[in-house]
């Protein structure tokens, strides 16, 4: 009976995080009220703090969950790709597909609350800034790599590569959800191509399109 009201929790728990970053994705963390999950999802706000002892616990655990979403539909799968520049390619394009695939209603929870906390002291400030931190160094990381096995150029810069890169997937989001412009995906899929074809010593591993 214990492990049975345990596994619930978790489904609760779990069940709960979901829809908050769904929700966060176009609200933000400060618009996202307890009122506003326990609506959505019929559960009691006695029950939301009984895993969270208040709203700034809730906020991190959201940030966290989707930390965990950004790596199991992006960097996990675009990891198994070849190291070297097809793995830098992997991370844009499975983002790209993240975004396209429409699980966040606003497309990425983090281009959501950034600008909610940039200014704003604290331990959610520091949980949204060294989730983006972590991300874009990986994008350096695996740019420095692919210039050590002789994928890019001698004398590409890393941190300038990253940043392009996160620069070009960024406005993705604002350019579909605020502008409408569908074809955005495929100018920012085509952008970082010919930039990665550019740097590449043999832009014949990546696709021509």
């Amino acid at each position: 009976m214990i492990d049975g009201r345990l596994q619930r929790g978790e489904r609760t728990r779990q069940a709960v995080l979901d829809a908050a970053v769904r929700l966060a994705s176009v609200e933000g963390l400060d618009g996202l009220s307890l009122a506003r999950l326990t609506a959505t999802l019929s559960v009691s706000k006695s029950g939301l703090f009984t895993h969270w002892p208040d709203k700034q616990a809730l906020q991190l655990a959201i940030v966290e969950h989707a930390r965990r979403q950004w790596t199991e539909h992006i960097i996990a799968p675009a990891l198994r790709a070849p190291r070297g520049v097809r793995r830098l390619w992997a991370l844009h394009e499975y983002r790209l597909d993240f975004y396209r695939s429409g699980r966040l209603p606003g497309g990425c929870f983090f281009r959501s609350v950034d600008g909610e906390f940039d200014d704003r002291p604290g331990p959610v400030h520091d949980a949204i800034a060294d989730a983006i931190g972590s991300w874009m160094n990986l994008l350096a990381r695996l740019s420095e790599l692919a210039v050590e096995l002789g994928d890019l150029r001698p004398g590409t810069d890393p941190a300038q590569l990253a940043f392009e890169i996160e620069a070009i997937g960024s406005v993705v989001v604002i350019h579909t959800h605020l502008l409408k412009r569908e074809q955005s995906y495929r100018f920012a899929r085509t952008a970082v191509l010919e930039r990665l074809r550019s740097l590449s010593t043999d832009p014949g591993v990546l696709p021509k399109e």
